[in-house]
Order: C-alpha cells, then structure tokens, then sequence
C-alpha cells in the first residue's frame, strides 16, 4: 500500500515549509500540525485497499492518485516557504499573468531541491515501506484523536492544514448568508465621542477633487505615523496642513474589493468574488460628483483586468478610465507601467478640459506592490525585502510630489482637495507567518494612512484619533464639497464626530473577521475559533493576548463579527 509513503511525504514537505518558521511547541503538539496529513493518508490507504479488493487493474489509478498528491505537496512546498499557507481557490485565482514578476523570484535552488527531494521520495518510499505492518498504521490513531485537540490549543496559524483540506475547505462557504440589521459599528462599551471636525463640513465646496489610493502602504512604514526613514516625504510635506487620520483601516487587504468599499460606501462580503459586484446597485461618489457638473477620470499604473477590478470600476461614474494598456510607459511589468507616464497622462487630461470645470481625479499607483521594483533602485541601502519596499514607496512618492507641482504650476493648488490613503497594509514577518498583504488583519496588514488636505483652508497639520474606516472615504467626500450623502451608503461621514468600530476581514487563506473599537483590537478566526484580544495603545505591536482576562468583551466581539459577515453576505447576494 501506498499510503505509508503517501503519509511520509505529506510530513517531509510540511517539514520543509516550517523548518526554521514556526517557533518551537511542546512535543505533544507536533500532533496539531500533522494530524490533517495522517488523516489524508489514512484515507487514501482505505480507499486504495477498496480498490485493491474489486479490480486489480484498477491500481493504476491508485498510482496515479498518489502522484497527483505527491506533486502537488512539491508544488506547495515554494508557496508555503513564502507566504506560510498551503494552496487555497483565493490564490489559485489571483495567480494570474500580472503576478508573474513575483512568483519568478522565489523559483529559486532552495526551493526547487526542495521539491525535487521530495519528488525524489515519492518515488523511493513505495519501495521501502512496501511491507510496512498494518499494526504499525494504528500506531497512529493517537495522532488522530489528538490531533484536533491539539490545534483548538495551539495557535498553528493555519499551518496544521493538509494541502488538499486547505484547498477544499477554501472553496466552500466558511461564513453563512443570514440576513439582519444592525448598525454593526456602534460599540457596547462606553467611549469617549472625540475630535469633532463637523465644523469642516461643505469647507471644500467648489473644489476639485484628487483621490490617491496608495498601493500596499501601511502605516508603520510612513513618518507621519512614526516610520523611519521618512519614505514618503511629498505625503509629509502635504500633511502639514491637513486632518492626519491616527487609526484608519482598511475593509479588506487586497486593493479590488477594498476598492468598491471606497468607491460604494459598502463592505464586501466574505467569499465572495469581484465580478459578484458588477451587480450590486450603489451611488459612486464618482456619480454623484459627475450628476454635480465634475469631470470624472481614474488613471490606474497598473491593468483593470487583474483579478476582476473591471466589474468594481465599470459604470461607475466614471467617465474617462484608462491603465496601464492605454498609458504605454517607459517601464513595463507585468503588474503596469512607470508612475511618471501616468502621471503625465492625467496633467494632460487636466489640460484638455474646459477652463474652470470641476474635476474628480482618481489615481490608482501601482508602486508599492511586489516585487518592490522601482525602475531607479532607490536612495535606501538595499539589505532586506522591506528595504526594496521602502525605496518601491519613496518612487510613488516621487510621482506624487510630480503630480502635486503639476497642480500648482496650473494654479489648482488652491483649489484642491486631497485625499490619500494606503489601500491596505503590507507585512513582513511582523507576526509569524505573515507576509505580503492578503491573509491576516494584523496592523500592518489593514491600518493604513489617511491623509485629507485642503491648502488655504487648513493652515495646519490636525491629528484626528478616532477610529475610522476605508468605507466612510465616500461620504466624507460628499460631506467636504457640501453634496448630500446617498442614503444607502454603509459608511458615514468622518465629520460625524459619533464613535464607531472599524470592521474588516481577510479570506484568501484561513477566515478571519477583525475589528478595532477605540483602543481594542480584536482577531477572530472562523475555523479553528481562536481569538485574540489586544489592547493597542499599551500593546501596538499585538503581542500581549488578553482575550482570556476580558471573555466577555472577546464574546461580545465575536458575536458582532460572526452576525455582521452573515449579514453581510446575505445583503450582497440579494442585490
């Protein structure tokens, strides 16, 4: 029987992904990261032997099968070393052709021994365990009735997953549609209502309109939020005279779907897909400020294509789009083009428009995402990823501070009002396993910067604490140049001076819902139900837990989680 080898292997390339990258557990719960692996190899083996009883001829496809999940495992090997989970139906779909320059860096002579000793295993072991004693198969029951207890204790971060569970469990429904109405954000623990700003209220009336979404830039990273170096200083330079957002998170840490949060004012929902929202009936700010007399333009560095952006942006107020295929460059990716050629596209659609006319400008950057190749390399020392990232940062900003100059030369600065953001955090090892952006809701994953800044209106930097989210971008929008916000928007204007909780999600790998409610922070996981309980202002770094010593504000906040994403769901189905 193959099952043995089978088993064998399973263990030899989870051993390769976490060699070096877990920390050390207690001897029992080493059964907490393989039980999923035995468990699959058991299976396998009985229904080998199903096989081995009805037709001999039929051990063909028992070879075949073993293979297929022999390979697969080597495949996963690379992918595991990196972003620390198996394969799930998120990332099989996001690997499409705008992620190649990232996934060419790690094929690498680490990685492809790896796999190619593991191969290599998988087709010696059936030798060397072709007599391997059914008593010594039951020698690991224990493992399995441990197993599952030993992973409810243990915080594995989704590393105990079997590489074909993690794949079939990611493709069915993790959070059920259930409809309910709540307002989700309103917290039951008493909060102090802080920095009032509906005095700015229609302070922009008149203006134009220029919206940044920063790809991949968190907050840490900036100094405006205490970074070091200071990466981004044309941001600096704009935010002396500007509301600087303290504690701002995104929805959601990929750019598509947190992108219709902006634009819509509507939370997405979880496993759910971007063409699911070509669908869903909003009032864009774009369209409102279009229905108001503005001009309305997104220019993208990057391609509409990637992962469904179309069906987020599409007939959306928009009425000029254009990305990297329609702005052509100097430098070429596979994720888009130079932001300087950009940039000049949208100085030249300024230029083309009637004198006077109101306009919504919407950049979309591409730097920041990975491979963090800036095409000039970089003022910084290059010793470390997050290095090449810093200097990916410092080269959008470069083009901001272009686009920034263009304004004024055209005598706009004046009558402008800005508004940057980071579209979601990016990390880097931070908390064990965490890398990239899009699988857990970490600070640095989800707290982004949010700048809004209106020169000769606001004639200093005001730093404004309260908990805000990525969803209330729109009607803080409408609610600065003094249009009416559209009833059905989900956020709410970031002048309301009424406190609120900052919700979000992230479902590419493991579930896992998150919320921020004045200093909390709040972590919960659907499958395993772990959660975790920071307290933010004594613990930035989210490492103290205190979810044991607070269980009923952990309960509370779990239970809000669990019935908004239902709800949620529920709501996006039905549109």
């Amino acid at each position: 029987m193959r099952a043995a080898s089978l088993l064998v292997v399973l263990l030899l390339a989870k051993t390769a992904v976490l060699w070096g990258r877990t920390p050390p557990v207690p001897v029992w719960a080493l059964a907490a990261y393989g039980w999923q692996d035995v468990a699959v190899a058991a299976a396998f083996g009985v229904w080998e032997a199903v096989l081995r009883v009805r037709a001999s001829r039929l051990t063909g496809i028992s070879a075949a099968a073993y293979w297929a999940l022999a390979i697969y495992a080597a495949i996963n090997i690379p992918i595991g070393r990196v972003v620390s989970t198996p394969l799930t139906w998120p990332m099989l779909r996001a690997a499409r052709g705008p992620l190649a320059d990232s996934m060419l860096l790690y094929v690498t002579w680490t990685n492809a021994v790896l796999v190619a000793a593991t191969l290599m295993a998988a087709a010696i072991l059936p030798r060397l365990l072709r007599r391997v004693p059914m008593i010594a198969a039951t020698c690991l029951l224990p493992v399995l009735l441990v197993g599952p207890a030993a992973a409810a204790r243990v915080d594995t971060h989704g590393m105990d997953r079997n590489v074909v569970v993690a794949l079939i469990e990611s493709g069915l429904p993790r959070i059920g549609a259930k409809a309910g109405a709540a307002d989700w954000r309103a917290s039951r623990f008493a909060g102090a209502n802080t920095d009032d700003l509906s005095r700015l209220r229609g302070i922009a009336k008149g203006r134009n309109v220029v919206v940044i979404s920063l790809e991949s830039t968190a907050a840490q990273y900036l100094s405006l939020y205490g970074g070091t170096p200071d990466v981004m200083p044309h941001l600096t330079e704009l935010a002396r005279n500007a509301l600087v957002f303290d504690n701002a998170y995104a929805v959601y840490p990929e750019s598509i779907k947190g992108l219709f949060s902006v634009l819509c004012s509507t939370f997405p929902a979880f496993d759910s897909e971007p063409e699911a929202y070509e669908k869903v009936p909003c009032r864009p700010v774009a369209a409102v400020l279009a229905d108001a007399g503005y001009r309305t333009a997104l220019f993208h560095s990057g391609r509409f294509a990637y992962l469904g952006m179309e069906s987020i942006i599409r007939n959306r107020g928009y009425q000029v789009l254009e990305d990297a295929g329609d702005i052509g460059g100097n430098h070429h990716s596979s994720f888009g083009v130079d932001e300087p050629a950009t940039v000049a596209r949208m100085l030249a659609w300024i230029d083309a428009l009637p004198p006077g006319r109101r306009f919504l400008l919407t950049y979309l950057p591409i730097a920041g995402h990975h491979p963090y190749a800036a095409p000039d390399g970089g003022p910084f020392a290059v010793h470390s990823e997050i290095d090449q990232y810093r200097n990916a940062l410092h080269y959008g900003d470069v083009s901001l501070g272009t686009l920034i100059e263009g304004l004024r030369a055209r005598g706009l600065e004046d009558n402008t009002l800005w508004v940057v953001y980071g579209d979601h955090g990016e990390a880097f090892g931070q908390h064990t396993g965490n890398y990239g952006h899009t699988f857990f809701v970490y600070e640095e994953n989800v707290h982004v910067p949010l700048v809004i800044a209106a020169l000769g209106l606001l004639r200093s930097q005001q730093r404004v604490r309260r908990v805000v989210s990525l969803v209330d971008t729109a009607p803080t929008i409408l609610d600065l140049v003094g249009l009416a916000v559209p009833a059905g928007y989900q956020g709410r204007s970031i002048l309301d001076p009424a406190p609120r909780m900052a919700l979000f999600f992230a479902d590419y790998s493991l579930g896992i819902l998150g919320l921020r409610d004045g200093p909390w922070k709040f972590i919960y996981e659907i499958e395993s139900r772990h959660r975790k309980l920071f307290r933010l202002d004594r613990d930035p770094r989210e490492t103290e837990d205190a979810a044991g010593s607070d269980p009923a504000r952990s309960a509370w906040y779990a239970a809000v989680l669990r019935d908004w994403s239902g709800a949620q769901k529920s709501y996006i189905a039905s549109r």
